[in-house]
């Protein structure tokens, strides 16, 4: 066992790595402390930056040639993150720094086992081999961590009901699999608030873009969790977001009528916001190597949170769903044993 050992679920493993949380005691928005400074840029290692200016070089002619093109647009690269506790009641308090960044940034930062470096000592090696083997991936360089996504997962309160949804065949990564129910990647362009960047704003954007949730409607928003997608090294924050006065039958019709992002997701379904029917949709050997990396653990700790709040207890409603794991594996070898 490693101190950064991916989730399991039964069979089902991904390659999200949880930080922070595990969906029992929600961190409320005072107890995140985000630091910013929008004149000290992260820092580029030689041979990325050029890469960054081959990527922009591209982009631009492609735009001359009238061909698709990718926008660059401003980003949030993770210098550093820490946990602490507080004195009174031990509610998590979730400290991060962050640096500007952009797309292009991290288009070429991506490349984590496609190029070799070139300068330095780490000449022959490829990013993942000179930067995160054998490493603490919380802690390495900042230029690495430029993506931070809102990942949140929507129950509807009227009857009860968790939305999954499968990502377009037209996204840029994971394109077809099962994902939260709304995410956005936190941006420079629309997610800064009093002159730092906003998770809670960004977890609120994706509602509103992707499933046509706004501002006026009611949402208790609660920030579960953290984690990281090791595999492509991308931070996400885990929200559940419960619409109180909303039902499958209404956001579906809201849904008809048009959505701001509606290209992003090729298909959603419903269950009933339970552990057997989270855990069953989970495991579903229709759906288990269909997951994005951060999807089982974000959904994992809504299930868990409700069940807290349903039950008044931390650990009877984390006990509930620990229990309910081993019957749905049961059942999902059944169903794939035919």
């Amino acid at each position: 066992m490693t101190d950064r050992e991916p989730i399991r679920i039964g069979p089902l493993q991904t390659d999200c790595y949880v930080f922070e949380g595990d969906g029992t005691r929600p961190i409320v928005e005072e107890n995140l402390k985000i630091y910013f400074d929008a004149d000290e840029p992260v820092y580029l290692p030689e041979d990325v930056r050029r890469w960054r200016q081959e990527i922009e070089e591209e982009q631009r002619t492609r735009a001359v040639a009238g061909a698709d093109r990718r926008w660059n647009h401003p980003r949030f690269a993770v210098e550093t993150i820490a946990v602490t506790r507080s004195d009174d009641v031990e509610d998590p308090i979730v400290e991060i720094r962050f640096s500007p960044s952009d797309y292009f940034t991290y288009l070429a930062a991506q490349q984590l086992d496609d190029r070799r470096l070139e300068e330095g000592d780490g000449a022959g090696f490829t990013l993942r081999e000179h930067y995160l083997a054998g490493r603490d991936p919380v802690t390495v360089n900042g230029f690495l961590s430029s993506s931070f996504g809102a990942n949140v997962a929507v129950v509807t309160g009227k009857d009860n009901r968790m939305l999954f949804s499968r990502r377009s065949p037209t996204v840029g990564g994971n394109a077809g699999f099962w994902n939260s129910s709304a995410n956005e990647g936190l941006s420079g362009k629309h997610d800064l608030k009093d002159g730092v960047p906003d998770l809670f704003g960004a977890a609120r954007r994706a509602l509103r873009e992707e499933l046509a949730v706004h501002q006026s409607d009611a949402c208790d928003l609660e920030l579960l969790s953290f984690g990281m997608d090791l595999g492509h090294h991308q931070w996400a924050a885990f929200f559940l977001a419960v619409l109180p006065d909303l039902s499958e039958a209404e956001l579906r019709d809201r849904w008809s009528r048009g959505v701001d992002d509606k290209w992003e997701h090729a298909e959603f379904r419903f269950v009933p916001a339970e552990p057997d029917a989270v855990l069953d949709f989970l495991l579903a050997p229709a759906n288990c190597e269909q997951w994005t990396p951060c999807g089982p653990a974000l959904f994992f700790h809504a299930i868990v949170r409700l069940m807290v709040r349903r039950l008044g207890d931390t650990g009877e409603g984390r006990l509930a769903v620990e229990r309910a794991i081993a019957p749905a594996v049961a059942r999902a070898e059944a169903e794939a044993a035919g």
